[in-house]
């Protein structure tokens, strides 16, 4: 199973809870104050899904490797396209 095959099984199965719970007829309804915390649960979930991915993106971004053969490799095959350039008549 991929990772978001996973992720979207856990939500139906978290989404399937919170439903029953929230929604659940007049006879099964929890007490009020685990209502109250119960019904805005989604909305705090989303919040720290997003934190999470905010942290993620700025720790790998933080962690990013430089790749200094990649860059003087880079600058040989600059010079070089300019020098053949220049041999064909191009001014910079």
């Amino acid at each position: 199973m991929t990772k978001l095959g996973q992720w979207l099984c856990g939500l139906a199965l978290l989404g399937s809870a919170w439903a029953a719970l929230a929604l659940a007829p007049p006879g099964l309804r929890p007490p009020a104050p685990y209502r109250q915390a119960l019904l805005p649960l989604p909305v705090y979930l989303l919040v720290a899904f997003g934190c999470y991915s905010l942290a993620t993106v700025g720790y790998r971004l933080a962690t990013f490797n430089d790749c200094e053969e990649a860059a003087a490799e880079l600058q040989e095959h600059i010079s070089a396209a300019r020098a053949d350039l220049r041999r064909r008549g191009l001014r910079f």
